[in-house]
């Protein structure tokens, strides 16, 4: 009776064993390790990281091929990079004879812990494009993101700031602690920012964002653009949140934040009767179409901003960097 109980158990034990496989060949089981907090990269991946797309970066300068970068760029940095590329592919076929490698050392690397995928870490670095002194000094802050375990690093921000623009980052057992897009703990959470900014440029009401050169006088310039005589200038921001163009945040030790997003806007020019909208041969090289008396300019836009604590309700949203390019035009 007792063998036969036995018999019994291991019949039920290999049948479940053999559930469990099934189910883990057809991606059904739940990996718990998904579920902890684990660090996106070691040190090591983060330094192998830089350096892989240093090297991609310099050879798509050289030759002026995107292709080349294609693989080591992503997002809002991905668009705007591989859209430059093209650009100059067409305006110098040669390559860049102006070439001068890019350099980026002295690393710092800010990696939180989070679960599951997507990863990111963001390197802190200097650049041989600046002078290392006084107003001309400047760090880049790489944001690279990683899809899966199978997938590339991969840089989707980058933002040129000063050193003192760089927060301190709050960290939780040695690793940066990254902020929820939905957080109730800032002044604006992270997921509608970009929402935000964009209504900020299309009524400028005072809210949120604090003066400077990225919104207040942004918008004055604009403002200017649009009012030269016998050229009419429109513009519609809308923001982005999907895939690789998610914003990201970390903590910072003041009870705030350092958030990416990014942003869409298009730059509708219509001329007088009779005339036609001029452009560069930057931009006629991304140009489908035909201009006869507007040319339309889609541009991708991202932001880096400090956010305050929430509570803030002025001034709680400080653009500290924008990078933005034209990815596509099309003339009517």
């Amino acid at each position: 009776m007792r063998a036969g109980r036995g018999r019994a158990a291991r019949t039920l034990l290999a049948a479940a064993t053999a559930s469990v496989l099934a189910l883990a060949a057809s991606g059904c089981v739940t990996v718990h390790g998904e579920r902890e907090l684990i660090p996106a990269a070691t040190q090591a991946e983060a330094e192998q990281a830089l350096k892989d797309f240093t090297v991609a970066f310099n050879k798509a300068d050289k030759a002026h091929d995107p292709a080349l970068s294609a693989e080591r760029v992503t997002g809002a940095l991905g668009e705007i990079n591989q859209a430059g590329l093209k650009s100059r592919q067409v305006t110098s076929p040669g390559g860049n004879k102006e070439h001068r490698p890019l350099e980026l050392t002295d690393a710092k690397f800010v990696i939180p812990r989070k679960a599951g995928w997507p990863r990111w870490f963001v390197a802190d670095t200097d650049s041989n494009r600046d002078t290392d002194q006084g107003a001309g000094d400047n760090r880049w802050l790489l944001v690279f993101l990683k899809g899966s375990a199978s997938h590339l690093w991969e840089v989707a921000y980058l933002s040129i700031l000063t050193p003192d623009e760089v927060p301190a980052f709050k960290t939780e057992a040695g690793y940066a602690v990254p902020v929820a897009a939905d957080t109730a703990d800032l002044a604006v959470a992270p997921g509608d920012l970009g929402e935000r900014y964009a209504a900020f440029l299309k009524d400028g009401r005072p809210g949120p964002f604090a003066a400077g050169p990225h919104t207040t006088e942004w918008r004055a310039e604009r403002k200017q653009v649009a009012n030269r005589p016998g050229l009419v200038t429109q513009y519609v921001d809308q923001p982005e949140n999907r895939g690789d163009f998610a914003p990201l945040g970390l903590a910072t030790e003041d009870g705030g934040a350092l958030v990416f997003f990014a942003t869409r806007y298009f730059e509708r020019q219509t001329a007088a009767p009779g005339y036609r909208p001029k452009v560069g041969p930057d931009v006629q090289a991304l140009l489908t179409g035909e201009i006869k008396n507007t040319v339309t300019k889609r541009w991708v836009s991202s932001q880096s901003v400090l956010v305050k604590p929430a509570g803030t309700t002025a001034d709680g949203v400080v653009v500290v960097g924008r990078l933005q390019g034209v990815t596509a035009a099309e003339g009517s």
